[in-house]
Order: structure tokens, then sequence, then C-alpha cells
């Protein structure tokens, strides 16, 4: 009796690779308020980045190493700091970059009125609030080495 053969390309029976299961969308409510406009997501620095337009809006974070930067992080820059702060008390720098302050707030998912910021913070986009939100900056291809 001939030996069943492998169709070209598939791997025989108990070779089949392994399938990495996606880690879970942290905060996936976030997502769920912002449908109307239409988010897109992209991992960034192992956490999910979410882009309205063509702008960067905020960052969804739940590694636990460091805790103190889990929730949600959002796009700003320094002169919008105090503004915001009014708005959102618990905001804080991330401190996972080691720098005193940076663009980049968080807000912490162990503060007590987590949910309901980032929830308000969903409604400053919506209604396109300029503190919230960069454009990123495209990144330049590095020069191809000629060769010959």
């Amino acid at each position: 009796m001939p030996k069943p053969r492998r169709k070209p390309g598939f791997p025989a029976s108990g070779d089949l690779p392994a399938f990495q299961r996606r880690k879970p969308v942290p905060h996936e409510f976030v997502l769920d308020a912002l449908t109307s406009l239409s988010p897109r997501t992209r991992p960034m620095f192992g956490c999910l980045a979410v882009y309205v337009g063509e702008k960067i809006v905020l960052i969804l974070r739940d590694k636990g190493k460091p805790p103190d930067d889990d929730g949600v992080w959002l796009a700003t820059t320094a002169e919008h700091h105090e503004s915001l702060r009014r708005e959102f008390p618990n905001m804080r720098s991330i401190r996972v970059f080691g720098l005193p302050a940076t663009h980049w707030q968080v807000l912490p998912v162990d503060a007590p009125d987590f949910e309901e910021s980032t929830l308000r913070a969903c409604e400053l986009i919506a209604a396109r609030d300029p503190r919230i939100g960069k454009i990123p900056k495209r990144r330049q291809a590095k020069p191809r080495a000629r060769s010959g």
C-alpha cells in the first residue's frame, strides 16, 4: 500500500506551527466609545496605539510592569497639561521613560475615576479637542547601501 503523500507547503501532522494567541485589547471600552470615529489601532511599545484620522490620540496599556503606567495614555503636549489636569485631576506624566515630565500623560488605571475620566477623554476626542492628539512624524527611510 503506498504511503499517503503530503501536499507541498503543508507540514506533516504534529508539525503544525504554534499560533500565538492575540492579547486581549486593554481597556476595550475605549474603542467602543470611539466607534463613531472609526478608530484604527496599531501595536506600539507592547501596548495598543489608537488613531483617529491621521492623529494618534491614545495608547491603551495594561502590562503590569511597571503598574503605575497602566491605563490610558493621552497624546498631548506640555502646553496643554495644566488645562487637561483641571479636567483630569489624577492625570500625570508617564514614568516608564524615566523623564521628569513627558508630553504623554496617563489616566492611571488605579485612579478611582479611571473609567469616568477615560470616557470624558473620549468625548473630547470626538469633539476634536485640539489638546488631545498628535500627527506622528514620518520616519525617513534609511538610505540603502549600494552594492557594486
